[in-house]
């Protein structure tokens, strides 16, 4: 089912975006690739400036029949020059792994090559709860599985990135967390989290947004945080955190994710 979109939230994400202002941008719940191409010509460049758009846009169509798939934007000294889907990779019901796709994109970045595993893991809802755990752990298995193939091939500087859709503390994210040599991004050194831990809805400390990083590049990075400013808050929240000024009610939000970053001394 297709909603009409709120015009001022679709303006508060490019708000978010350009505050960022990211020279690689995940995207999590992107329709296909011409809504991000006319997303950053049309939304981005014309109301926060043409510096802020994206030169390069990517995705590939994966396995949700609402369209809801993982994408990636870069500007244009970070074009992007690598690609690899696994939509088909399989599950053991016979049907494909992932709900969306876990693709890879190989990005330049000045002298330096980033591999970034972009992924969209089994939501909460929509089924009962061990079902969508146990499918939630072996989509976190087979993550763990290829970022291990690359590092065995030699790529040193790897992300894996994006809405696994679970709280680290939960037994689905372990192959990831507690199994790899992945550092979470708000572990390392220059991390600030600012009002509160958490980086979805109103929540104090519910985690769902992750930037992992090889050893390599864990080593690269100077800075990392949380946006905010497109998530909405009640009037009355508890250490409630800076909003866009065209923020005003629910409807309005960016999204009820932050968006999460890091910035790397490459």
């Amino acid at each position: 089912m297709r909603e009409e979109i709120n015009d001022v939230a679709t303006n508060n994400t490019a708000a978010v975006i350009a505050d960022v202002n990211p020279d690689i941008l995940a995207v999590v719940e992107a329709e296909d690739r011409l809504a991000l191409v006319r997303f950053s010509d049309y939304v981005l460049k014309s109301s926060q400036g043409a510096d802020k758009s994206f030169k390069h846009a990517m995705l590939i169509d994966g396995n949700d029949s609402r369209g809801i798939d993982v994408g990636l934007f870069t500007k244009e000294s970070c074009p992007i020059v690598g690609m690899r889907s696994h939509v088909d990779d399989p599950g053991v019901s016979g049907y494909p792994l992932f709900s969306r796709d876990c693709a890879e994109c190989e990005v330049e970045a000045g002298d330096e090559k980033i591999l970034l595993l972009v992924n969209h893991l089994k939501s909460k809802g929509y089924g009962g709860q061990e079902e969508n755990d146990k499918r939630r752990k072996a989509q976190a298995k087979r993550v763990k599985e290829i970022y291990e193939e690359r590092i065995a091939e030699g790529i040193e500087n790897i992300v894996v990135l994006g809405d696994p859709n679970d709280t680290p503390d939960l037994p689905p994210l372990a192959p990831l967390l507690k199994e790899t040599t992945l550092k979470e991004a708000n572990e390392l050194p220059g991390w600030v989290w600012g009002e509160r831990e958490g980086t979805w809805s109103e929540s104090q400390n519910t985690k769902f947004d992750y930037l992992l990083l090889s050893p390599a590049l864990a080593g690269k990075v100077k800075a990392g945080g949380v946006n905010r400013k497109g998530v909405w808050h009640a009037p009355n929240a508890d250490n409630p955190w800076e909003t866009l000024p065209t923020l005003k009610e629910p409807e309005q939000a960016a999204s009820d994710h932050a968006a999460v970053w890091v910035e790397l001394d490459l």
